[in-house]
């Protein structure tokens, strides 16, 4: 332990580097409230998507390198910010039609549309839970609706009446001219209508603890700000949330960055002390736009788990944080494939090599062995030649090239061969195309299929690879990947693909001489 300790303290990895910064906002004496207290706050507006889980997988994976340098209890605190109004329909969900008439209701006073919870809030909330609970995430689910209904936000509220001007004067500075007019830290529910008011406050009794303001229709109305009658904008909110829980630390997304000097200025107004924070780069669909909750552009929490394992997605997170990313479906081979190569690697490094490599930070520094003996990305290419439709079709190729295998014994190869068939009949199989080999490329593969069928070095991957090294080689190609890349376009209909030696070892010999001269005679093209 004093060896993973020391290593840590060291360690480059970001995880690590964030944990020492929590471990000196406490060098002087330890937390009183007895336990450091991670925060990831939701807006549950629309449907969960992956950007959103990734700030839970890596304030986690922060956490446990937190627990590796300090004796220090941590608690894990998922805020879901469901008292938000409605602002919009979004259009990624069923009965659109009946949310109409409950815009700028909480979401948890908005039916469900699916059908199946007691509000849309509600529904959000459970799909975010789900998905914590399949990852394995250990943490403390809020509702801010409850939270402020309940009285546990009562105090700071309380606070904020009377502090009301002193954060006046930090938001207008932050705000447009015609915005400074009508806006308020408070946002009061209709008594009636039940909906949040974005309007003026008239008076805010830091005595009675209550605010006055006009209603739409000019109705004056006074509500005390406790009992969930009131709740904070949501850039209040940040701050005031920080002080009511003595938040130490949360991430949060680029967009935010110009916010926290305003969140941490209210926290203190409100007697808190401001958390650690990392601001990291947001997460791009496959046009380069940033991936919204509402659009349900990019990819979903359900679409990576249909052809991937949740550990490849938590690799995935691990990876340059703070460095934007296109989060399409064309990234999950690669993540599969470097997961286990990490994994692979990680049995035979030391201690300081453990510690910063993903595998540690995604398995709570006890990785299992990797049993992927064949590459995703070879399964793809596989699955691609074989026109298997299921994954027993791939498995009489994967056991003549690694007799010791089996689903039984290779459960995460078996689990990949599946998902790879998935894979390739939706992403790969639509995006084919064939082409004729040109002159060179026809000589040097007709000369490849007369050095297989005189081949008797068995499926060893690396013997074939340098066979086909060899015959591009001698065949004039430069760069050499040009012939690597016929191969590919000519046999796969891609033009990138695996280690083609491997692929003749899993694939076979005599299925691969089949394979090429069928692109010679242009039966793939046609």
């Amino acid at each position: 332990m004093s060896d993973l300790r020391d290593a840590a303290m060291s360690s480059k990895a970001w995880p690590f580097e964030e944990a020492r910064k929590l471990l000196k906002r406490y060098e002087k004496a330890p937390p009183e409230k007895g336990y450091v207290l991670f925060e990831t706050g939701y807006g549950p507006s629309g449907l969960p998507h992956i950007g959103t889980f990734g700030e839970v997988a890596r304030t986690t994976m922060i956490r446990r390198a937190f627990e590796a340098i300090s004796d220090i209890p941590t608690r894990l605190i998922c805020f879901s910010d469901d008292m938000d109004g409605m602002r919009k329909v979004p259009d990624n969900v069923p009965n659109t039609g009946m949310l109409h008439e409950h815009l700028q209701k909480p979401l948890t006073s908005v039916p469900d549309p699916f059908g199946e919870f007691d509000s849309f809030g509600g529904h959000n909330n459970a799909m975010l839970r789900r998905f914590l609970d399949t990852f394995g995430f250990e943490y403390e689910f809020y509702s801010a609706t409850e939270f402020y209904k309940s009285g546990q936000f009562d105090e700071v509220l309380l606070r904020a009446v009377e502090c009301y001007d002193e954060i006046m004067a930090v938001m207008l500075k932050s705000l447009r001219e015609e915005r400074r007019q009508t806006y308020s830290i408070f946002l009061p529910i209709h008594p009636e209508t039940g909906r949040v008011l974005y309007v003026p406050m008239k008076e805010v009794n830091a005595k009675d603890g209550t605010v006055t303001f006009d209603d739409e229709d000019g109705r004056e109305w006074t509500l005390p700000v406790t009992g969930g009658n009131v709740k904070f904008q949501w850039k209040p909110d940040f701050g005031a949330r920080w002080a009511a829980l003595d938040v130490d630390f949360e991430m949060y997304g680029k967009d935010h960055s110009t916010n926290t000097p305003i969140y941490d200025r209210i926290c203190e107004i409100l007697s808190g002390r401001k958390p650690e924070h990392f601001v990291y780069e947001l997460f791009l669909d496959e046009n380069g736009e940033k991936i919204s909750k509402s659009k349900g552009n990019g990819i979903s929490i359900d679409e990576w788990l249909t052809y991937a394992s949740s550990e490849s997605l938590s690799y995935f997170m691990f990876q340059k944080p703070k460095t934007a990313k296109r989060l399409y479906f064309d990234v999950i081979p690669k993540a599969v494939d470097e997961y286990h190569q990490q994994l692979r690697a990680y049995r035979d490094q030391d201690v300081a090599a453990r510690i910063n490599n993903p595998v540690w930070h995604i398995h709570n520094g006890n990785p299992p062995e990797s049993k992927m003996v064949v590459p995703f990305a070879m399964l793809l290419n596989l699955a691609s030649v074989a026109g298997a439709s299921d994954k027993s079709g791939l498995w009489g190729f994967i056991q003549r090239y690694a007799p010791e295998a089996s689903p039984e014994t290779h459960p995460d190869l078996d689990q990949a061969a599946e998902f790879a068939v998935r894979y390739f009949r939706d992403f790969v199989a639509p995006e084919r195309q064939f082409r004729l080999p040109t002159d060179q490329e026809r000589a040097a593969m007709e000369d490849l299929v007369a050095r297989l069928k005189a081949w008797e070095g068995g499926l060893d991957a690396e013997e074939l690879q340098s066979l086909v090294f060899a015959v591009g080689k001698e065949h004039g190609f430069e760069p050499l990947r040009d012939w690597f890349k016929a191969l590919y376009e000519v046999l796969l209909g891609a033009s990138q693909g695996p280690r083609f030696g491997g692929f003749i070892a899993l694939y076979g010999i005599d299925e691969s001489v089949t394979l090429i001269e069928k692109g010679l005679a242009g039966e793939l093209a046609g």
